[in-house]
């Protein structure tokens, strides 16, 4: 089944040394599958796809839960597809399901040297010690060594943010692949920075105001009065109004509003009373 070097079948007997020993050399990506579920199927070659790209940075394996029950059952895989990341002999990550390729591009990442990464550190250290043109100038270098690394865009429009040059920072982001945009850091902070500047240039909040009174449909009124209420650290009304958008289109501004939620969701963490509040609402607004 394995159509690469760097991809490889497990057995009962070959596990401990193909996952565990690998795993003390770099980073082992265990896929458990079966043949009888469909997204097995369809994830299995996207992750020989990336396990060839990557050349040996990490090694796939494959486990046959059909075959490897007892196996399945020690590292507590109830359902799949599941994929464990190993590391020293640890499972260090799990990813439930099949997840967009730029999550496990992401998970990997954390695990796999990069050749970007000395420049990304100097950067940092250069940013702490108060040197954000250094910063920059690292950060841009690094991007050009490694422009499929999110964490480098990432951090270049934090620091273009902390100087206050959001449209920049914007601009930067927007201008990525379309892979590296679908990075949840990176979507995030393109949701943040759209608000951002919407707040910017929005209208006064009692004209928005007015004017979602005279048209509850005024989406547009809507989306700027939320933008105006984040700015101002109003999270329940900016959730409010991204709720109605959401609500009545969701294809307005890209689906700006269930973004806007989720991204706020994130931020505010999963047991904070705003989430628990307007999470529910969002799913029934959905279905």
């Amino acid at each position: 089944m394995a159509d690469s070097r760097f991809v490889l079948d497990a057995s009962r007997d070959n596990f401990p040394q193909l996952v565990l020993g690998n795993s003390d050399k770099g980073p082992v990506m265990v896929h458990f599958w079966t043949p009888k579920a469909g997204p097995c199927m369809l994830l299995m070659p996207r992750l020989i796809k990336l396990a060839t790209e990557y050349n040996g940075k990490f090694l796939l394996v494959m486990v046959n839960t059909d075959e490897l029950g007892p196996i399945a059952r020690e590292y507590n895989v109830t359902s799949v597809p599941t994929v464990k990341f190993f590391r020293h002999g640890q499972i260090v990550h799990t990813i439930h399901g099949a997840d967009p390729d730029a999550e496990f591009r992401k998970v990997l990442d954390r695990f796999i040297a990069r050749d970007s990464d000395a420049l990304h550190v100097r950067a940092l250290t250069s940013q702490q010690h108060g040197d954000a043109q250094t910063a920059r100038l690292l950060l841009v270098e690094a991007a050009l060594t490694d422009p499929e690394n999110p964490r480098i865009p990432a951090d270049l429009a934090k620091l273009l943010m902390a100087g206050g040059e959001m449209q920049q920072a914007h601009d930067l982001l927007t201008a990525l692949s379309p892979a590296l945009r679908e990075d949840a850091e990176i979507s995030r902070l393109i949701t943040h920075l759209d608000f951002i500047l919407a707040a910017h240039s929005a209208l006064p909040p009692a004209e928005l105001k007015q004017r979602i009174t005279q048209d509850a449909n005024d989406l547009e009124a809507r989306y700027q009065l939320a933008a105006v209420f984040l700015v101002a650290d109003d999270m329940d009304s900016a959730m409010a109004e991204l709720l109605e958008i959401v609500r009545r289109d969701r294809g307005f501004r890209q689906d700006i509003g269930r973004r806007g939620l989720v991204s706020l969701f994130d931020m505010l963490g999963a047991t904070h009373p705003l989430t628990t509040q307007y999470r529910p609402q969002l799913v029934n607004a959905l279905h």
